[in-house]
């Protein structure tokens, strides 16, 4: 098992040794999980004496707390770091799409609730006017009662009505029968026993064929009071229907008001989305722009590292033949000038630095060749490594390589040098070796100098390379101005995608509005389709009860008459016969 450790190291005593200890820090429990010991565990190791006390290692532990490997933290633990600070930000996208998750489910929440609500009171609304609907039934129940009852009350005046207009038809005809025997009896005076019983019989069947009409009135008078009753719920009713009728026309109002407003909202957002595009399409410029000017840098790299391979290869052609040196530019004539002593004094004084130089960039190459080794090692090791060694391989890899790269590109310079000073040297030791006497001089002075040539390559590259760093800056410049355009563009973007969505949401609540506005104006016509017939027949029972009302002040007003009219017919009676008390009764 895996365990984080510090390194301890006692004092030995007078002989002034030390024997390490590693003591357990944190252990791993898995790839990414690691917990703290708790305990003051120290581990014997003779590995530890190579790090200094207070080091943080990982050593690797059997079960027996042998241990296996001893390995230093540094590399490891920022790797954990790195990987902890990655898993951080992950954790922390994740929370910000879990709050927006949280909203989203909140408002959700939110408009279903509402909805519910809602729909609860409409719910109630519609029971309510159910209640009001079997209210209006019963109502209308009555109602078709009591039209009922009206009608065999008026069938039975008509009857009754009939029966009088039989019994008045009679009396006129006795009537007639009377006044043809009064003109018979002329001289006579008074009519005999039999014929004033039969005209008191039939005087007295039509005073009793006259019928009351107190009972019909009371009916009459209860049936319009119900009748009132009736009218004042259905005044509540057509109350409710206009409340009903201002609330749709509200919903409506409201409904129109909103969707002039989303019209407006929606073509302020397609000129934003317009501008937004127009942006898109300058930034899409921009980045071309970018690229054209990239590659051209790209191809300048490509040029400045061919003109430094062809300077390597003129370098490596100098150190491979005898017949082709590389020098600076030596005032020969102040050689010849120079006195011999003082000129040996520089050739020595150019030998030794050369010496010098010639063994620090052999140190140098044989730390690039180590460290080459090491990366090959390293890559041999991320073959055979599990997961998570590999990803603390990878990383220490990387690591060396940038190392390698860069001990590589200051030997390029060092190398360089190194020719030079070897060429300067040499033209001095050629000139000293003239003025000596010596005849391989002769040899030497036909040699190739490639120094003007390199000379030149060089400050091709040199003002290539002004070049390529003038073009880097102006593509940074650019990247600078078209990162920020790109955060204006995506700033843009974001507000143009929120407020769709918001004008998707109004556009919903507006349909919603619309819906319940439709729904209302479905409740008022209903309503009204089924109010309106209600009050139609409350209107022609009124109507009808108005109509009976008269028939029977009029069959009141008849029934007076009648009565008048007998009591006349009796004196008639009296003074025709010759019993007055039987005419009297």
């Amino acid at each position: 098992m895996l365990y984080l450790a510090e390194v301890q190291k006692k004092s030995g005593g007078l002989l002034g040794g030390g024997k390490a200890e590693l003591k357990l820090l944190a252990c791993q429990r898995s790839e990414q999980s690691w917990s703290a010991v708790t305990s003051e565990e120290v581990v014997g190791c003779d590995e530890a004496n190579n790090y200094n006390g207070g080091a943080l290692v990982l050593v690797d532990l059997t079960a027996n707390k042998q241990v296996q490997r001893v390995q230093e933290a540094g590399r490891q633990l920022v790797s954990i770091l790195q990987n902890f600070s990655r898993l951080q930000e992950k954790f922390k996208t994740q929370e910000e799409e879990i709050e927006q998750w949280k909203q989203s489910l909140t408002y959700q929440s939110q408009e279903l609730n509402r909805r519910e609500m809602e729909m609860e009171t409409r719910r109630e609304q519609l029971q309510q006017m159910e209640d009001d609907f079997e209210q209006l039934e019963q109502q209308r129940q009555e109602f078709e009662t009591l039209r009922d009852e009206v009608n065999q009350q008026r069938d039975e005046f008509e009857r009754n009505r009939q029966e009088l207009e039989g019994a008045w038809n009679h009396l006129r005809g006795e009537m007639s029968r009377l006044e043809e025997r009064q003109a018979e009896f002329q001289q006579t005076a008074f009519l005999d026993d039999e014929q004033a019983r039969i005209i008191q019989d039939l005087l007295n069947r039509l005073a009793g064929a006259v019928p009351s009409t107190d009972v019909v009135r009371d009916q009459l008078n209860a049936s319009v009071e119900i009748l009132v009753q009736q009218q004042n719920t259905l005044n509540q009713q057509w109350q409710n229907l206009e409340q009903q009728r201002s609330t749709a026309q509200q919903l409506q109002d409201e409904a129109d008001r909103q969707t002039q407003d989303i019209h407006q909202r929606w073509h302020e957002w397609n000129q934003a989305q317009e501008s937004l595009e127009q942006g898109r399409a300058e930034l899409k410029v921009q980045q071309t722009s970018l690229n054209v000017r990239q590659e051209y840098a790209r191809m300048l790299g490509i040029q400045i590292q061919n003109q430094e391979d062809l300077h390597q290869q003129l370098y490596g052609l100098a150190d491979s033949s005898d017949k082709v040196k590389i020098g600076q530019k030596v005032d020969v004539e102040a050689l010849e000038k120079l006195p011999i002593d003082e000129l040996q004094k520089v050739v020595s004084d150019l030998e030794r630095d050369l010496q010098k130089l010639s063994q620090f960039v052999e140190s140098q190459e044989e730390e690039l060749r180590y460290k080459q080794q090491e990366i090959n090692d390293l890559q041999a090791k991320i073959q055979a490594a599990n997961e998570y060694d590999r990803l603390n391989l990878e990383n220490e890899l990387a690591d060396e390589q940038d190392g390698y790269q860069m001990l590589n590109e200051t030997l390029v310079g060092q190398r360089r040098n190194l020719r030079e000073r070897d060429g300067l040297l040499s033209q001095h030791r050629t000139v000293l070796l003239r003025r000596q006497g010596n005849t391989d001089s002769a040899i030497q002075e036909n040699d190739i100098d490639l120094g003007p040539i390199l000379s030149q390559i060089e400050a091709q590259r040199q003002q290539q390379v002004e070049e390529l760093q003038k073009l880097e800056s102006q593509i940074e410049q650019m990247r600078g101005a078209i990162d920020q355009a790109q955060g204006m563009v995506n700033t843009q973007a974001t507000e143009q995608e929120n407020k769709r969505n918001e004008l998707k949401q109004l556009e919903q609540a507006l349909l919603d509005r619309r819906s319940a506005a439709a729904e209302t104006w479905g409740r008022v016509n209903l309503y009204q389709e089924m109010l309106q017939p209600i009050q139609d027949n409350v209107d022609s029972l009124r109507q009808r009860l108005d109509g009976i009302s008269g028939t029977i002040t009029q069959f009141q007003e008849t029934g007076e008459h009648q009565g008048q009219a007998i009591a006349e017919m009796r004196q008639i009676l009296a003074n025709l016969t010759s019993t007055p008390e039987l005419a009297a009764s």
